[in-house]
């Protein structure tokens, strides 16, 4: 009977530590990315998708955050910044090359700090 308790305990643990494993590896970031119309919406976020690892990107027009929720273990906030970059879009950490910027349409192409 004595086994079984401690079988049972060991048991339960291993779920309880195997929840708070997958619960650290996602993390949730906002960062500014200026853009101006829904289809930079689309550009900023298909840009982020883009990347392996990005569960969720949601960004708004009012305040030009991207809400993310990454998969620290896949992925890096570097890498998904490096995308939207690429995208020509500004970030906080990666400026836009020209030639990407100037790849957007007119509509798009905000006012570069």
């Amino acid at each position: 009977m004595k086994n079984l308790i401690i079988i049972a305990v060991v048991f339960l643990a291993s779920f309880s530590v195997q929840g708070q494993e997958k619960k650290s590896k996602n993390a949730k970031y906002t960062i500014e990315v200026i853009g101006i119309c829904g289809d930079c919406e689309k550009r900023i976020e298909d840009a982020a998708f883009s990347v392996s690892g990005v569960k969720s990107a949601d960004w708004n027009r009012e305040d030009n955050s991207l809400k993310l929720i990454l998969n620290e273990q896949k992925t890096s906030l570097d890498s998904v910044q490096m995308s939207i970059a690429k995208a020509g879009y500004d970030t906080p950490s990666f400026k836009s090359l020209d030639t990407d910027y100037q790849n957007l349409p007119k509509c798009c192409q905000y006012d570069r700090k």
